[in-house]
């Protein structure tokens, strides 16, 4: 081994060995700043608590024109159902009934004015 590839070899050793011990040496500092925040973060949460973050709200996606589509028609049809079922069917047949028999009459009385009187 010559003069210059021990030099070279020597250096390159050396800054290798140095390199690698400030770069472990710069880790465990980091290491320890992390630790020592975090320890200093829960001291400061026991003497001063933190308020609880909100919940986090709900997304709500806009659906498509079909959907929104088939939901009106589902409002609709279940408006028309409650309203079918809260109907008082006796009344409406009530009502019906008065109505063809009001009809019944007043066409029986035109007829009769209408038509003749038979002879006697």
């Amino acid at each position: 081994m010559g003069f210059t590839t021990g030099l070279l070899g020597g250096f390159t050793l050396t800054s290798a060995i140095i390199y690698f011990s400030l770069e472990i040496h710069a880790r465990n500092r980091l290491h320890q700043a992390t630790l020592l925040r975090q320890q200093a973060l829960i001291l400061h949460n026991v003497v001063t608590p933190q308020a609880l973050a909100p919940p986090p709200v709900s997304r709500e996606v806009r659906a498509g024109m079909w959907e929104t589509a088939k939901d009106r028609w589902n409002a609709e049809l279940e408006g028309n159902v409650r309203k079918l079922q809260s109907t008082d069917w006796s009344a409406v047949g009530y009502r019906l009934e008065e109505s063809v028999s009001s009809a019944w009459r007043r066409a029986f009385e035109k007829g009769r004015e209408v038509a003749p009187e038979p002879p006697k």
